[in-house]
């Protein structure tokens, strides 16, 4: 049996397969946040549990909003802040009794949306995750391009391109800088950008919601979302120029969040830019749609 975990800032998740690759068993549990032991525990249970309910051992492997720095070993720039300077694979081995690997989470769904997903075939392939953070993984040729630091593909941490003058510098992140897109494409980043004073606004989900029932302030939040995602992944396609860029994480649920890169990523990339697959999944149920959407003309 194989587990698999997806750690995130605001929920974790495990799935066991067998080993033919059915599923098994899945639960989902809040991220307790502010303790790292705490978090250590959760997995814990999370395992014991799947492991309880199925009778079996399994292998392990957890995908994280971060990555393992290749020179100490330890976890850094993830945006679940309590995992930073901590030893989180040799942790895991020693406190789930078995060797446990950790991966970045983006580089993990950019992979697996290569290998066997929506963009089999595909020579170079982005994948994002729009959620409690924003992060990238780079897969070509059917490999993980990790670079020498383990940070390629961050595109979260760089600034927010063709940024107008009321977005700079832009809201503090976590590492440090301001005005990263992270901060303006996370789900705390689309709350912020609605409601700038309350420290408690809604959140993405409810502002859809609102936008669908016509409420113009959520509908002009929305509308300046898609803009700033646009011009971020036409950024992207100016440097990487990928065959495909695959969108997963919890605002790649929302239906418009796809919709308006078509109209101004157009106006953004270089004007040979043609076409460009944009493929969102719906992360509760995967693969249920896709959206084809073209930077120029839509064929």
């Amino acid at each position: 049996m194989r587990l698999g975990i997806d750690l995130g800032g605001t929920k974790t998740e495990i799935i066991a397969l067998a080993p033919g690759g059915a599923e098994i068993y899945r639960e989902r549990r809040d991220t307790p946040r502010g303790s790292y032991e705490d978090i250590l525990k959760n997995i814990k249970a999370l395992v014991e549990n799947s492991e309880a309910e199925t009778g079996q051992r399994g292998t392990i492997g957890i995908g994280i909003p971060g990555t393992i720095s290749p020179k100490t070993g330890l976890a850094k720039n993830a945006n679940t802040t309590e995992l930073n300077g901590h030893p989180l694979e040799l942790d895991l081995n020693s406190f789930l009794g078995r060797p446990v690997k950790v991966a970045n989470d983006a580089n993990c769904f950019a992979l697996s949306e290569a290998i066997d997903g929506a963009g089999q075939g595909k020579s170079v392939v982005f994948g994002i995750i729009l959620g409690t953070g924003v992060g990238g993984g780079i897969v070509v040729n059917g490999s993980i391009l990790n670079g020498p630091n383990a940070v390629a593909g961050e595109w979260g941490h760089i600034p927010l391109p063709w940024a107008n003058q009321n977005e700079r510098p832009g809201p503090e992140c976590f590492c440090g800088k301001k005005g990263c897109i992270e901060t303006f494409l996370s789900g705390p980043g689309l709350s912020r950008s609605h409601d700038a004073v309350s420290a408690t606004g809604p959140t993405a989900q409810q502002i859809a919601i609102l936008a669908d029932d016509g409420d113009e302030a959520a509908l002009s939040t929305l509308a300046t979302y898609e803009r700033r995602l646009a011009k971020a992944l036409a950024s992207i396609i100016n440097v990487l120029d990928p065959d495909i860029i695959v969108c997963g994480g919890g605002l790649s649920n929302l239906d418009r969040s796809t919709k308006t890169p078509r109209a101004c990523g157009k106006n953004i990339v270089f004007p040979t830019v043609s076409k460009l697959l944009l493929l969102k999944l719906n992360t509760e149920i995967p693969l249920v749609f896709a959206v084809l959407l073209g930077f120029g003309q839509v064929s």
